[in-house]
C-alpha cells in the first residue's frame, strides 16, 4: 500500500543520484508534510554546502531528474531551495480506492520480532489501584500494535507473588479457611483480606512468629506451604480477570509470569556474576558496581543482589529476568512498561547483565516510562484519606457517569442497550484520555473532560464511527457495499479527507516503532475533524449524482474500517450507536 511520504522520498532519492552521483542515492530527502503543499523536500538545504553550490541551484537540479508526473500535480521551488509537492487528485483517489481491498488498510507488516511486554504487574492479595492503571492499558496498546504488525508479542505479566508478606496471607487463610467469606474477599476486596492479615501479624506476637516461620518453609520449598500458597495466588486470579474483563485488556492466566517463576534462577545469578568478578561483598551484601552510577557525595551506587541477610531482593529477580527473556524468549526487543521512577534501577541491572554477556547486542530491553496520574490539585491521584483510588472503583465511576451522558442523549434506546453503550463509552473514556498523552507524561484525571462528546477524546471518536454507521443505515447501504464504489476527487474536503486515510498504515507503524500509542489517537482525531469538514461540504447520501454519491459513500466506508481498527489497536470499543 503507497505511503505518499515514503513514495516521496523514494523518488526524491533517485533524482538525487542521478544529479549528483551514486554517493548521493541514499542521503536523506528531509521529507515533510507541508502547509504549503501536500509535502515538502528540504534535502537542498541539507546538501547544498557538501555540494558547494546555492540551495536552490541544488533544488533545481533535483527538480530536473525528478521522476514523479504520475504522482504529483505540481512541483515548486519555494524559499530558500524547499521543494513543495503536491499529489495528483486522481493518484489520491486511487490509493485511497485500494484500501477499501487491503484487509491491513495499507498498514505495513513488519519484520517479525520477538518482543516480551512487562506490564500490569499488580500484588497477590492487594487491591489494583489507579497507578495500575497506566501500565496495563499503554502496555495492552502497545501488544495489540505490536501483533497487528505482525510481531511475535509474548505478555509477561510480572505479578508480585512471592515474598515476606506471604507468611501472614498463608497463615491467615489457613486461620479463615479457603471456602470463608473472609478468602472470598480475595476475589472481590482483596485488602481486605491483607489488613486482616496484617492486623494479626502486628497485634498477636503467637501470629506473628507462625507467619515468620511459615516464610521460612515457603522459601525452603515445603510442599504443603506451596500448595496453600498456590490457593491463594488462584483466589486471587479471579480477581485480576475481573479488572481485567472490566478494562477489556487481553492479559490472561497464561501469561501470568510472576516473580515466583525465578526463584530457581537466583543462586545461580548470584553466583555467576561473583564468578564473573562483577559482584564484590560490600558490608555483608552482594553488589554489583558500575562506573558513572554515582550518589551524594560522588559515592558508587551499588546494585545489590543479595541482601547481607542471605535474602534475594528486585535486583536479584530482574536481573533472572532479562537473562530468561534474552535467552529462553530470544527476544529483539523487551519492553518494560513501568513506572519512570524505576528508570535507574533498570539501567543498572540491564548494563550488569550485558557485562555478564547475558543479553546479546541483537537483544534491546526498553524502559517504557509511565508518568503519574494527577488529581486536579496537581497531586498524585488519592481518596481525601490520602488513600490510593482503587481501580475498580474508578472504573464502576467511570460507567455510571456515562450512563448519566447516555440517558440524558439516547431516552429513545431501551434500558439495556444504554447500558452497553454506558459500559463501552465510560471505560473507553478512561482508557483513551490515559493514551492520548505521552505515556511518559503526567496528566489530570478528569471525568468531565474524558467523557466530553468534544474535543480529543474517546467518546468523541466513538460517535466519529457511529455517525458513519448512521449514515449507512440511512441510505439502506451495508459499509461493506459501499466499499465496492470507485472514488472520485471532486472538493477539497475530499481531497483532504482522502489524503488523512491514506496515513493509517504509517502512523501504526511510527507507534510500533516508538513505541508511542498517542500518536495513534493524535491521527484517529485528526481523521475525526477531517469527516466533520467533510460532512459540512460534500452531502453523502443526497450528493448531486450517483457517481458522486458512490465515491462518498466509499471514503465514509474506508473512514469507518480506520476509525474502527484505529481504536481495536488502543484496546476502545466503537459502539453502533450512540
Amino acid at each position: 500500500m503507497a505511503d505518499p511520504q515514503e513514495i516521496l522520498a523514494q523518488r526524491v532519492q533517485s533524482a538525487l543520484g542521478a544529479a549528483f552521483g551514486p554517493e548521493f542515492a541514499d542521503a536523506d530527502p528531509v521529507i515533510r508534510p507541508s502547509q504549503f503543499a501536500d509535502f515538502q523536500a528540504n534535502a537542498a538545504l541539507a546538501l547544498a554546502k557538501r555540494l558547494g553550490r546555492k540551495p536552490r541551484e541544488v533544488a533545481a537540479q533535483i527538480v530536473e531528474h525528478l521522476d514523479a508526473d504520475d504522482l504529483c500535480r505540481e512541483v515548486e521551488i519555494s524559499g530558500p531551495g524547499f521543494l513543495n509537492l503536491t499529489l495528483r487528485d486522481d493518484w489520491i483517489a486511487a490509493q485511497a480506492r485500494a484500501l477499501l481491498d487491503d484487509a491491513r488498510l495499507g498498514t505495513p507488516l513488519q519484520r517479525r520480532q520477538n518482543i516480551p511486554i512487562d506490564y500490569s504487574a499488580p500484588n497477590v492479595a492487594k487491591e489494583m489501584h489507579v497507578g495500575h492503571l497506566r501500565t496495563t492499558v499503554v502496555g495492552d496498546a502497545l501488544a495489540r500494535t505490536l501483533e497487528f504488525l505482525g510481531h511475535n508479542v509474548i505478555r509477561q505479566n510480572h505479578v508480585g507473588d512471592w515474598g515476606t508478606p506471604f507468611g501472614m496471607l498463608i497463615e491467615h487463610l489457613l486461620d479463615v479457611g479457603d471456602t470463608s467469606p473472609e478468602a472470598e474477599l480475595l476475589k472481590s476486596d482483596p485488602n481486605a483480606f491483607y489488613q486482616a492479615a496484617k492486623a494479626k501479624f502486628d497485634g498477636s506476637e503467637e501470629f506473628a512468629e507462625r507467619a515468620r516461620k511459615r516464610v521460612v518453609s515457603l522459601q525452603a520449598g515445603d510442599e504443603g506451604t506451596l500448595e496453600i500458597w498456590r490457593e491463594l495466588i488462584e483466589l486471587s486470579k479471579a480477581y485480576f480477570n475481573k479488572v481485567y474483563s472490566t478494562l477489556e485488556v487481553t492479559l490472561t492466566d497464561g501469561d501470568l509470569a510472576g516473580e515466583s517463576m525465578y526463584n530457581d534462577m537466583l543462586e545461580g545469578v548470584c553466583q555467576e556474576l561473583e564468578d564473573l568478578g562483577l559482584a564484590v561483598m560490600s558490608e555483608g551484601a552482594l553488589c554489583v558496581f558500575l562506573d558513572g552510577y554515582t550518589g551524594r557525595e560522588g559515592k558508587p551506587v551499588p546494585l545489590i543482589i543479595r541482601k547481607s541477610d542471605g535474602g534475594y531482593g528486585y535486583a536479584t529477580t530482574d536481573l533472572a529476568t532479562i537473562r530468561y527473556r534474552a535467552r529462553e524468549l530470544e527476544a529483539d526487543r523487551v519492553l518494560y512498561v513501568v513506572g519512570a521512577p524505576q528508570n535507574l534501577h533498570f539501567r543498572m541491572v540491564w548494563e550488569t547483565a550485558r557485562k555478564a554477556g547475558w543479553v546479546p547486542e541483537g537483544t534491546e530491553p526498553i524502559h517504557v516510562q509511565i508518568g503519574n496520574v494527577l488529581g486536579s490539585d496537581g497531586k498524585i491521584l488519592r481518596t481525601r484519606s490520602g488513600k490510593p483510588i482503587r481501580l475498580m472503583e474508578l472504573l464502576d465511576e467511570a460507567v455510571q457517569r456515562a450512563s448519566a451522558v447516555v440517558e440524558e442523549n439516547r431516552p429513545d434506546l431501551d434500558a439495556g442497550t444504554r447500558a452497553h453503550i454506558a459500559r463501552e463509552v465510560g471505560i473507553g473514556a478512561v482508557k483513551y484520555a490515559d493514551l492520548s498523552v505521552s505515556h511518559d507524561t503526567e496528566y489530570v484525571f478528569d471525568f468531565d473532560r474524558m467523557l466530553a462528546l468534544t474535543g480529543n477524546t474517546g467518546p468523541y471518536l466513538q460517535y466519529a464511527q457511529a455517525r458513519l454507521r448512521s449514515i449507512f443505515r440511512k441510505g439502506g447501504v451495508a459499509p461493506e457495499e459501499a466499499a465496492a464504489g470507485a472514488i472520485t476527487i471532486g472538493e477539497k474536503a475530499e481531497r483532504d479527507l482522502a489524503l488523512r486515510l491514506l496515513g493509517f498504515g504509517p502512523t501504526v507503524a511510527l507507534v510500533g516503532d516508538n513505541l508511542e500509542p498517542h500518536r495513534l489517537c493524535g491521527y484517529l482525531f485528526d481523521l475525526a475533524q477531517e469527516l466533520t469538514t467533510f460532512y459540512e461540504h460534500c452531502p453523502v447520501l443526497t450528493a448531486d449524482t450517483e457517481e458522486r454519491r458512490a465515491s462518498r459513500l466509499a471514503l465514509c466506508a474506508a473512514a469507518l474500517r480506520i476509525l474502527v481498527q484505529g481504536l481495536d489497536l488502543l484496546g476502545v470499543r466503537a459502539p453502533e450507536q450512540m
